[in-house]
């Protein structure tokens, strides 16, 4: 089965500061909301433009979950 976004993107957690992939992913750990078990691009793009106001912008996004994608590839 493949790895939820979520549990990716928490692979970022706890690094640089200063990083926005970390910034994200320790904001969306706070994030109660957040479509933790989602794959789903469409369905986490429309709750981050919606609720994500701890995301600078959407484009950070836009890369992690390229990066997601091909690891996902790699894997399966």
């Amino acid at each position: 089965m493949r790895k939820s976004f979520y549990r990716y993107l928490l692979t970022f957690r706890d690094g640089q500061k200063d990083d926005p992939f970390v910034s994200f992913a320790n904001h969306a750990y706070h994030d109660h909301g957040f479509p933790k078990s989602s794959s789903n691009y469409d369905e986490i793009s429309r709750y981050l433009e919606l609720n994500g106001d701890y995301l600078e912008s959407m484009s950070i996004f836009d890369q992690i979950w390229e990066r997601y994608m091909q690891e996902m590839s790699v894997v399966h």
